[in-house]
């Protein structure tokens, strides 16, 4: 019994290489090419996009029918490349068509052609421009500039155009010659990219990152001397002539000397070291400058210690945690999304009013 599958010819009827396709024609093969992934499937991956987005071109090259189903059938073989970077592939591809080449070049060209395109666009576009002009508008958002979005979308879209109208034009005169100039230097490009990448985050996690562990623990309590100056008669001013033990006095204790019979030094408001004692103004008034014991509750700050060590050195671990679930254990973006807003929640519980610890005052 006939099969009545088709078969792909190993050349086209007609070898006549077509006239140059216009650029109208090209233009119009771009805007479909944003269509790649509209019918992705697990069998043949982006090959509907594909052939939707190359019918412009094809239906000007091949005016023989024949060639045309022959050349619209192969070119629904099995494709996965990167979608902002198709448009290179395509214009290799058209322009083996437009020469008749045979079908089984063009079939491998494809192939070899799109398969390196993945960690390429990945580098340049999820590495790079992404995370710069990312990081650059939401730093401006959060300083409350309302444009910053659409910037954002302004200049992630344009670089996007000018790589796929570019790449079509470009790959189209250069025909397969253009996947040597391309891998020629892929290697370092996709290294360079990645580095710059890596450095943006680095840059982000420092300029945005503003996790911190706000615990302070209680540590004791340090004593100390407060000055305080008035001006009184001289018969009040006898009243504060006392003498006071500064180590074991309750706090609020008030007294000019020590019991040995000294002056006290106490600090004023602003920190200055004053002595103590009784100076006669001459008009019967005295200015009486006495001390008050002072008791204040001394805390250990796990921010000011953590940042004596290394400063966001906090979101620097939130990061690094987060790349070892990527890298390490197959986490997805949504889990990485989900774990920090769990310790985000649990860290900021109240749990000072739930459980009667003061020392806590939120984890960040």
């Amino acid at each position: 019994m006939a099969s009545n599958e088709f078969v792909v010819p190993a050349q086209y009827e007609d070898l006549t290489p077509a006239p140059n396709v216009d650029k109208k024609t090209l233009n119009r093969m771009v805007w479909r090419s944003y269509w790649l992934q509209s019918s992705f499937n697990y069998e043949t991956m982006q090959s509907g996009g594909w052939l939707f987005a190359m019918v412009p071109g094809l239906e000007k090259v091949h005016t023989n029918k024949n060639d045309l189903s022959a050349s619209m059938y192969h070119n629904l073989d099995f494709i996965n490349t990167h979608p902002f970077l198709v448009t290179f592939v395509m214009g290799i591809v058209l322009s083996l068509e437009q020469n008749k080449v045979d079908t089984q070049t063009i079939r491998s060209v494809r192939i070899s052609a799109a398969s390196p395109l993945g960690g390429i666009g990945d580098a340049l576009f999820w590495l790079t421009l992404v995370p710069i002009t990312a990081g650059i508008t939401s730093n401006m958002a959060i300083e409350g500039n309302i444009i910053a979005p659409l910037i954002f979308l302004v200049v992630f879209h344009a670089a996007l155009f000018a790589c796929r109208f570019g790449l079509m034009n470009w790959a189209y005169k250069m025909g397969t010659s253009a996947i040597d100039s391309l891998t020629s230097n892929m290697q370092a490009f996709t290294r360079a990219a990645a580095i710059m990448g890596c450095f943006v985050v680095g840059a982000l996690t420092v300029n945005m990152g503003g996790t911190q562990i706000n615990l302070n623990i209680p540590n004791g309590t340090t004593r100390g001397l407060a000055a305080h100056t008035v001006v009184v008669s001289n018969e009040e001013a006898e009243n504060f002539d006392l003498a006071i033990d500064t180590k074991t006095a309750e706090p609020g204790s008030l007294g000019m000397t020590a019991e040995d019979g000294s002056a006290l030094t106490a600090a004023d408001a602003d920190g200055n070291a004053v002595e103590c004692g009784i100076v006669d103004l001459g008009n019967g008034m005295s200015s009486v400058t006495y001390a008050e014991v002072t008791e204040t509750p001394v805390s250990f700050s796990v921010a000011s210690t953590l940042d004596t060590v290394m400063p966001k050195l906090v979101p620097l671990a939130l990061v690094m945690l987060l790349y070892f679930l990527f890298a390490k254990k197959n986490f997805t973006p949504i889990k990485g999304i989900v774990l920090m807003l769990v310790i985000g929640i649990l860290g900021a519980l109240p749990l000072n009013e739930w459980l009667g610890l003061t020392w806590w005052t939120g984890l960040w």
